[in-house]
């Protein structure tokens, strides 16, 4: 069986390249095959590219994550998505003190 193919979507590039450079994809059986800023550009990739997981960010502009994982269960539903929260927020809240 072949590897599975990955999308990552984030609108920040530095958080998108540094998913893709950090983790050792091939070890894993994935294979990265497209990235995205935002969830229109995401869509259209994937219409094209047919990955078998998503990874996005579920803050974006013109299209969120959320808005995302609803046209692509209704248009390629094997598709399994992973949503990640918005990164500033949680680094911003591990600052706070209790």
């Amino acid at each position: 069986m072949g590897q599975y193919r990955v999308i990552v979507v984030d609108d920040e590039e530095e958080i998108r390249e540094g998913i893709i450079r950090k983790i050792d994809w091939n070890a894993l059986g994935y294979e990265v095959v497209g990235s995205a800023e935002n969830g229109v550009e995401a869509l259209e990739l994937a219409e094209h590219l047919h990955p078998d997981v998503i990874m996005t960010d579920i803050k974006m502009s013109f299209m969120d994550g959320l808005q995302l994982c609803q046209h692509i269960a209704e248009k390629m539903p094997s598709v399994k998505m992973i949503i990640f929260p918005d990164l500033m927020i949680l680094s911003t809240r591990k600052g706070q003190s209790n």
